[in-house]
């Protein structure tokens, strides 16, 4: 029997815009463009009319901000929502946000030559919309918190202090699509003193500083854009800088950070299993390997590793992850020792932390 193909609304209000999305998605046979809008007040009523599978939103619109707009839409009317976001400082924030309130993924759009900018990523859009359209969306619960504290909307976890030594644990965690706002649920619910965490989460090169700031704004742990050589210590948690490989060494009896500009690996830099594989191989049975939501099977082979080397592996379920393909390559493969929900990760993390090794 074959499939349907998923129904898509492009609202942007950029005709070029429109035009090149329609053709780049349209080329796909999973994929029917139902329609497009150039602002949110006439999308509100395309999406009554047609009924769509998955939307594309811009972010920067007329008559109505596409935050507002999308924060009504998750309340009211849920639906899979991929924003269409400027490389831009600005523009990082706001796709931060985006994601925060519910939606699922983002396209980056190039400041200067849209067109071939675009036509450059149409494997990815059309990688990244299909995606969308078997995603999880939830109504977003909104009790009059300001735009500006909705990271917050998931209290933090009362968490046992703890006390390890610098080489006790070192945690590693890897995530994609839906992974800003998991990584958000885990970090803010570890205790200050938790063993050292790398991270790894597929974003542009010009989103990376404004995510650190928000997961550390929101962690008792010290989140940090991770330098070439840096010891990893307790109480920290670490991400690549943008667009570049991290990888842990050994040196003596502590670890560091070592960051590449390689190739990318699985079509991604930074690449989950880049950090994964120097975390069996450094860490070996010291190690605590989680993998979050997440498109393709990114880090499935490296969580494997790390299990191999005698460490512990945790993946998140399926029914609390945005998209299932990275948690659900790494079960398929055997690489999964647990399968938790997204709630309760930071819980499962800190009791493996505290068995003896």
């Amino acid at each position: 029997m074959s499939v349907a193909p998923c129904k898509v609304l492009i609202v942007d209000d950029s005709a070029v815009v429109r035009q090149l999305l329609s053709e780049i998605l349209a080329g796909d046979p999973g994929i029917e463009v139902v329609g497009t809008a150039s602002d949110p007040l006439l999308a509100r009523e395309k999406i009554k009319r047609l009924n769509p599978d998955v939307i594309t939103l811009d972010v920067e619109m007329p008559r109505m901000d596409g935050l507002a707009f999308l924060e009504n839409l998750m309340r009211l009317r849920p639906l899979p929502v991929v924003m269409i976001s400027s490389l831009t400082e600005r523009g990082a924030d706001t796709t931060l946000q985006a994601l925060a309130l519910g939606a699922v993924d983002f396209i980056s759009k190039p400041k200067l030559d849209v067109v071939h900018g675009l036509q450059a990523y149409a494997g990815e859009i059309v990688e990244k919309v299909k995606a969308a359209a078997r995603a999880r969306v939830r109504p977003l619960a909104r009790t009059g918190t300001p735009r500006s504290g909705m990271e917050t909307m998931l209290p933090a976890a009362k968490m046992p202090s703890l006390r390890f030594r610098t080489t006790d644990r070192l945690i590693a965690i890897g995530a994609s699509a839906g992974g800003t706002e998991a990584l958000r649920v885990v970090l803010e619910q570890m205790p200050a003193d938790a063993p050292a965490i790398v991270l790894t989460q597929h974003i542009p090169a010009s989103f990376s500083r404004p995510f650190v700031e928000r997961l550390d704004r929101h962690s008792a742990m010290a989140v940090r854009e991770a330098s070439d050589g840096e010891a990893i210590l307790p109480g920290h948690a670490y991400l690549p800088p943008g667009g570049q490989h991290m990888r842990v060494i050994r040196d003596g009896a502590r670890w560091r950070c070592r960051i590449d500009d390689g190739p990318a690996v699985n079509r991604h830099k930074p690449a989950v299993d880049v950090l994964f594989r120097s975390v069996a191989l450094n860490a070996g049975a010291n190690a605590i390997g989680a993998i979050l939501t997440g498109m393709g099977d990114d880090g499935a082979r490296g969580l494997l590793e790390i299990s191999q080397a005698g460490g512990h592996t945790l993946v998140q379920d399926e029914a609390s992850s945005v998209v299932w393909g990275m948690p659900g390559a790494a079960v398929r493969l055997g690489a999964a020792g647990e399968v938790v929900p997204l709630e309760r990760i930071a819980e499962r993390l800190v009791a493996l932390a505290a068995q003896a090794v």
